[in-house]
C-alpha cells in the first residue's frame, strides 16, 4: 500500500487555511477539505502532487504562476 500524504500535515506545515492552500495551489476548497475529513483519498496525481507541494512548496507557487 502507497502512502498518502498528509495533506493538513503539509497545509499546516505551510502556515496557511484551508482556503489559502487551496488558491495558492489551485486545488478546489472542497476537494481539499474531503481530503482533510477523510472523506476521500487523493487519487495517484493528486498524491504526486501533494509530495512535490510537501517537497518545494516555492517552486510549486512559481510554477503555477507562470
Amino acid at each position: 500500500m502507497k502512502r498518502t500524504p498528509q495533506v493538513k500535515v503539509i497545509r499546516r506545515a505551510l502556515q496557511l487555511t484551508q482556503e489559502q492552500f487551496a488558491e495558492r495551489f489551485q486545488i478546489p476548497l472542497g476537494t481539499l477539505r474531503d481530503w482533510e475529513q477523510g472523506a476521500a483519498i487523493p487519487d495517484q496525481s493528486a498524491r504526486a502532487y501533494l509530495t512535490v507541494i510537501a517537497r518545494d512548496p516555492d517552486a510549486v507557487t512559481k510554477a503555477l504562476a507562470s
